[in-house]
């Protein structure tokens, strides 16, 4: 069993003792600890809490516990049920929320669900707020509502709809170009709820020919769910196979966007933001966002444009205070999130399908011909797995003196820039795992750069 407290919210496995997973008892902690802040924090007092969820197969059990829960703190909670975690986040805004709540363990494999913490914003919490609610948890410092103050329960199922319509409405979305391409589309939503809303999204721009692949949202996942190459062989030999024009997956919670080429080939997840940031400075000049462990790419497109990239922590909250800093006009993550500030600040992959299809209509190229046109890179990801007594901070202090000739960024874990390549190793916020990411212009010096730092680490943990 596994529980982590993070930047990233409360993730874990389903069952096992308390305190050791996700168990009913941790819902229920740290559910009325995240109530007890929001009351303290919100600027808006709305009594009010959003609460969506994926679709994997512990959300209904999650859900009854958190509503539970809110309505036990005295909060009244919109319900909008199976809706993705960007829908979630501007249904907070919309429903003038003191905060919300996502049930999704994103990427993770079915064994697995978490809680996502929101601000009024429709934003993640940052380190600091969400030190507040573990130590409110910690020490159960939370009272419950009398019974004459106790919340309730509203259901409101048009959110799908109002994210799709406000994708739309983008002046970087063009619906009559993208209908008169006549696209032939595949999907592949691993089985939850990007099954329910990517079809919905695509009609609504004018795909008439849509391929469906796992899009039945019943959260038994049909591969593992993180959309990265080795887990996309099914909609890759599909592209083969069909007269699809381009091949889009999403994850279990719709923030992640992977693309996939006519002939099978994959885009490359790091180049969904690249692309589509390429097209939005087209439009919009300005400063651009992405997190140390992206491509190099980002940057380079952005200077084509005579623009100025920053690099922020990995994190979705950080890469975002990032954006609102800079004034960024696109952002994001390598991981395939878009974040397009003109809809909200947060990773969002039908804003990521809309903007590339629009690219793609207007480009009158192919999938494969779009991607010969961005910066050639290759990136390399592998991990380590972390054991009870291995020491993390330890390692990377080692790590960076071993390197301290070359330019090193600590922000978050370690980052070495090498002229013509780089590598970054760091604790990841969702599994007890050292990430490892490398990138150089082939993908031997990548790998070769990375196996180079992995057999550092080895020698240190030994």
């Amino acid at each position: 069993m596994t529980l982590i407290k993070s930047i990233s919210g409360i993730r874990g496995t389903i069952g096992g003792p308390a305190g050791e997973g996700l168990t009913p008892l941790d819902i229920v902690k740290f559910t009325a600890a995240f109530a007890v802040f929001t009351a303290a924090n919100s600027t808006r007092k709305s009594g009010v809490i959003v609460v969506g969820r994926d679709a994997r197969l512990s959300g209904p059990m999650v859900k009854s516990l958190v509503i539970g829960t809110l309505t036990g703190m005295g909060f009244d909670v919109v319900d909008i049920d199976l809706a993705s975690t960007p829908t979630t986040e501007m249904a907070v805004v919309g429903e003038k929320a003191d905060g919300g709540l996502i049930l999704t363990a994103s990427h993770n494999p079915l064994q697995w669900n978490a809680l996502k913490l929101l601000n009024e914003r429709g934003e993640f919490l940052d380190a600091q707020q969400g030190a507040k609610v573990l130590a409110l948890a910690e020490n159960c410092d939370f009272d419950f509502a009398p019974v004459d103050r106790l919340g309730k329960v509203m259901v409101n199922n048009t959110w799908n709809r109002r994210h799709i319509d406000d994708v739309l409405a983008l002046k970087a979305v063009d619906v009559d170009a993208i209908h008169r391409a006549g696209f032939t589309v595949a999907i592949d939503a691993v089985n939850s709820v990007g099954g329910i809303i990517m079809p919905q999204l695509l009609r609504a721009l004018g795909v008439k020919n849509i391929i469906e692949l796992n899009c039945e949202a019943t959260g038994k996942f049909a591969h593992t769910p993180e959309p990265i190459p080795e887990n996309l062989t099914g909609i890759a030999s599909l592209m083969k196979e069909s007269t699809a024009d381009v091949g889009f997956v999403v994850d279990p919670d719709v923030d992640r966007l992977a693309i996939v080429c006519e002939n099978g080939d994959m885009f490359g997840e790091e180049y969904t933001l690249v692309s589509v940031a390429d097209y939005i400075l087209g439009l919009t000049p300005g400063p651009t966002v992405s997190n140390l462990s992206s491509s190099r790419a980002l940057r380079d497109v952005t200077a084509a444009h005579g623009q100025k990239y920053t690099a922020a922590a990995v994190g979705e909250v950080n890469v975002t205070t990032e954006m609102r800093r800079t004034g960024a006009v696109i952002g994001g993550e390598g991981n395939g999130g878009v974040i397009y500030p003109a809809l909200h600040y947060g990773r969002d992959a039908l804003v990521g399908v809309a903007v590339f299809l629009t690219l793609l209509a207007k480009s009158g190229k192919k999938v494969s011909e779009l991607r010969k046109q961005y910066p050639a890179y290759d990136i390399y990801k592998t991990k380590i797995q972390l054991t009870d007594g291995i020491d993390v901070d330890a390692i990377l202090r080692a790590v960076k003196d071993k390197y301290a000739d070359e330019k090193v960024t600590d922000i978050d874990g370690v980052k070495i820039d090498f002229p013509d390549k780089w590598v970054h190793l760091r604790k990841s916020n969702t599994e007890p795992i050292i990430r490892i990411y490398s990138e150089a212009h082939t993908a031997e010096q990548a790998r070769a750069i990375a196996d180079e730092i992995r057999s550092v680490v080895d020698s240190i943990i030994k």
